[in-house]
């Protein structure tokens, strides 16, 4: 009897497959990483520049191991699982907790929102756009293309969204000239002041780039996309890439205001927008438009992934059909729900007087404050064997996670107490 030999697979051909399968994974990862640095993550780097100078720096590099540690747990959970976080929550926890880690996401999630449109409306204001028409075209804009568009369209927009910013701030750093010795220096050992108005800028640097509402998005985003424990390596390059790029750029906007704004004293610049407007004298007309266009593109981004997340995480919370391969009709509550969010972040943007920067740059310290909170219960569901199967956090990936949990309660800690030092 003849046996049949299995055709040898051509070492190009079988590396085309292995690229083919790692494109069809990629999305949660970078698109979650991708959509930290929103509005309030470039008011927030742009302020650290502008106010400290290159000092923040080690707080990029710190955070970037944070976040691929924290995101990396919630891409398992999804993938081991097949659900969204506060689903997982209510099913092991019950109702109560599960609320509690909703509400406790859609508080940060709201302030959030509202700066998405406070960065759309600014950046826009410097192409003569009123506010008012940039926040109603806006959320029309985002609430069709998620409702409207197929998965694979959305995902590859935001993709493609993310790199446009990357590269808009990447060349706004290089025209501004910096010191890159004294950054490359920063980006390792701490200094600064490390007074209150000092923690306040490390918990602000934080929030923005580790969130509550990304831990509950990427694992909602890989369960919606139908990924399983066959796709882990994948989604590890994934979550790697996001928070490499992530953090790269969140680099580049400290070293620009750095370099252009505070290395010139101009340190009393309250806004992204400002930051752009005060680039051209000092780093040309180009670094401006660069950065105001940044602006726009990662607060639109922004605002069709934070919206998104909240009707995840209120959906799963109670057990309501989520997901954006379904339609209209057959999940009304994550379609209301994301429109919700969508318009009252449009509505509050118009109050007239309102502080929109300072709102924009505290959502970040809640974000903050709050991600402790989050992280507690992921590290618990990312232990339980029974749960994660073969997926469960090892102890080098448990000690790890904790070690993450307890620095930044120390650190929430640390900047309550940095409030009732005296300020110079």
């Amino acid at each position: 009897m003849k046996v049949r030999r299995t055709p040898a697979v051509n070492p190009r051909t079988a590396a085309r497959i292995r690229f083919a399968a790692l494109l069809g994974v990629l999305g949660p990862g970078l698109v979650s990483g991708f959509a930290d640095n929103d509005a309030g993550g470039i008011t927030t780097y742009s302020l650290a520049g502008i106010q400290f100078g290159y000092d923040l720096l080690w707080v990029i590099l710190a955070s970037q191991i944070a976040l691929f540690f924290t995101q990396e747990v919630g891409a398992r959970l999804g993938l081991a699982t097949g659900q969204g976080l506060t689903g997982l929550i209510r099913e092991q926890y019950g109702v109560r907790w599960a609320t509690f880690a909703a509400i406790t996401m859609l508080i940060a999630n709201l302030g959030t929102t509202v700066a998405e449109f406070a960065g759309i409306g600014a950046a826009l204001q410097l192409f003569g756009v009123p506010i008012i028409v940039s926040a109603v075209l806006s959320a029309v804009a985002v609430v069709v293309l998620i409702s409207w568009g197929s998965f694979g369209k959305i995902q590859y927009f935001f993709v493609a969204v993310g790199i446009g910013v990357s590269l808009a701030y990447m060349i706004s750093a290089f025209l501004a000239k910096p010191d890159w010795g004294a950054a490359a220096s920063a980006l390792v050992i701490p200094r600064g002041s490390f007074d209150g108005a000092y923690w306040l800028a490390v918990v602000g640097t934080v929030g923005t780039t580790i969130t509550p509402w990304g831990q509950g998005f990427i694992q909602a985003y890989v369960a919606d996309k139908r990924l399983g424990p066959e796709d882990k390596t994948n989604e590890r390059i994934d979550v790697g890439l996001g928070a490499f790029l992530t953090n790269l750029i969140a680099a580049f906007i400290i070293v620009a205001c750095a370099a252009a704004l505070w290395a010139h004293g101009n340190t009393n610049i309250a806004t992204a927008a400002d930051a752009a407007r005060a680039l051209e004298p000092l780093a040309g007309t180009g670094a401006e438009v660069l950065f105001a266009a940044g602006l726009l593109a990662a607060s639109l981004l922004g605002l069709g992934v934070v919206p998104l997340s909240s009707a995840y995480t209120a959906c799963e919370a109670f057990g309501w059909e989520a997901g954006v391969n379904w339609r209209w009709g057959e999940a009304p509550a994550f379609y209301f729900l994301l429109a919700f969010f969508i318009a009252f972040g449009g509505l509050f943007v118009l109050i007239p007087g309102i502080g929109l920067v300072g709102l924009m740059f505290l959502s970040q310290v809640l974000n903050g404050l709050l991600l402790p909170f989050i992280l507690v219960f992921v590290m618990l569901l990312s232990a339980d064997k029974r749960l994660m199967g073969p997926l469960v956090s090892g102890r080098f990936l448990l000690a790890v996670g904790w070690f993450v949990t307890v620095m930044l309660v120390l650190m929430s800690l640390v900047f309550v107490w940095s409030l009732t030092l005296p300020t110079n």
